[in-house]
């Protein structure tokens, strides 16, 4: 059983390390399971944005010697949703929550994608720029 375990934190380890991996996967392997590339697009984007926003989090960190990544990314996607949530509200009445949640789902990716890299190339900027 434990090495099953084992097993299991170094693939999740790799994947969250390079969360571009999971996004490949999942595009080309549901791809070609539903014939259907928006869809795999879609679910990609889903499925990854997990580990994007695990590793954009354990980068901050990092970058900023703190402990608020991950905490910080959680207050904005819901800050995001509740802005959402209350135009939704105005404009139409209602609120679908299952929409909004998507949206900020999606939205996310994308502003962790861009943290990403960012916060790569400064780590990658220190650790080659360091002085011993």
């Amino acid at each position: 059983m434990n090495a099953i375990w084992n097993s299991f934190e170094t693939v999740y380890a790799a994947l969250a390390i390079i969360p571009i991996l999971p996004f490949a996967i999942v595009l080309f392997g549901y791809g070609a399971y539903i014939q259907n590339r928006k869809k795999a697009l879609l679910m990609a984007m889903d499925v990854s944005n997990v580990f994007f926003v695990l590793c954009v989090g354990a980068l901050f960190n990092l970058v900023f010697d703190n402990e608020f990544g991950l905490y910080g990314i959680i207050l904005f996607m819901l800050l995001g949703g509740g802005l959402l949530g209350n135009a939704q509200f105005r404009k139409r009445g209602s609120v679908d929550v299952k929409r909004i949640f998507r949206t900020i789902w999606r939205l996310s990716f994308f502003a962790m994608s861009v943290l990403y890299l960012l916060f790569m190339i400064i780590l990658l900027g220190k650790v080659v720029f360091s002085v011993a």
